[in-house]
């Protein structure tokens, strides 16, 4: 018996795989993010394999049937759109199967997320993966301060509402950066945008549909300090005045931004010249 972590469309109904749309048709049950939405997929090809409903608020009393199931046959997980378990409940059936023993197998296929770097025109040798931030201002500031000196680009999902106070927030606390904002992706209105934060918070005055944000990452990483006449001489008055090496190398790497190592291997020179 196998859990299988089936892909499902982003957009269009095409981009599904051969050996999805197999393993959809042979399963013995289909958890769904939402039924009605998944019945349109299945509708389309002509699979008609049970479904039932898997989502944020029924994810805790439909746990254990979903597993009774497993123990007779294989069941599929698929969420709305792109991969289960990224952003969604899903995550909380994958653990339960793992847990208990049941094989957990990935079909893989299309993905909001990889689509969007891959499209974006930055960086996309490493990456950040953020998901949804915040919906309180507060909290979505410390989320982007904690990745503000990240060079890898940031992915950030958003939904409409929201979409102008992400942005907002963004030129904020990262500043003015280059971002590829993706518009409904794959679908029949996506678009692309390219530009400077600031731009595409005039391009979207009135937003409409699913996003997903490539923020580029930082390019002002800050110079290595380093170790100057003025710190060897530091480290000298220091050690007149009677510090231990413990305490003079504390200070002036605290001071100085220095590795301590650094420091110490300066004060032993020191030590050799006195």
């Amino acid at each position: 018996m196998a859990l299988y972590v089936v892909a499902t469309p982003i957009g269009n109904l095409e981009d599904i795989t051969l050996r999805a749309l197999r393993l959809l048709s042979e399963v013995k049950l289909i958890a769904a993010e939402d039924t009605r939405h998944t019945r349109k997929l299945l509708s389309a090809h002509n699979i008609k394999t049970p479904l039932t409903s898997y989502f944020e608020h029924n994810r805790l009393s439909k746990l254990d049937y979903i597993l009774e199931v497993l123990m007779e046959g294989d069941v599929a997980l698929v969420s709305d759109a792109g991969m289960p378990g990224i952003s969604d409940p899903g995550y909380e059936l994958i653990k339960a199967a793992h847990e208990n023993g049941i094989k957990v197998v990935p079909v893989p296929g299309a993905s909001a997320v990889i689509t969007a770097v891959a499209v974006s025109g930055l960086d996309s040798g490493s990456f950040s993966y953020l998901g949804f931030l915040p919906r309180q201002k507060s909290e979505r500031r410390k989320a982007l301060s904690e990745v503000e000196i990240l060079g890898a680009s940031i992915v950030i999902l958003e939904a409409p509402h929201r979409l102008q106070g992400c942005l907002l927030d963004i030129k904020e606390v990262l500043g003015d950066r280059q971002i590829s904002v993706c518009r409904e992706l794959t679908k029949i209105y996506e678009e692309i945008f390219r530009g400077s934060i600031s731009q595409s918070i005039s391009h979207f005055s009135q937003p409409r549909g699913e996003f997903v944000l490539v923020v580029e990452g930082n390019r002002q990483i800050p110079a290595k300090p380093e170790l100057t006449g003025d710190i060897i001489s530091e480290l000298g008055l220091l050690k007149k005045q009677g510090k231990s090496a413990k305490e003079a190398v504390a200070l002036v790497s605290q001071k100085n931004g220095l590795s301590k190592k650094e420091i110490y291997r300066a004060w032993l020179k020191i030590d050799k010249a006195l």
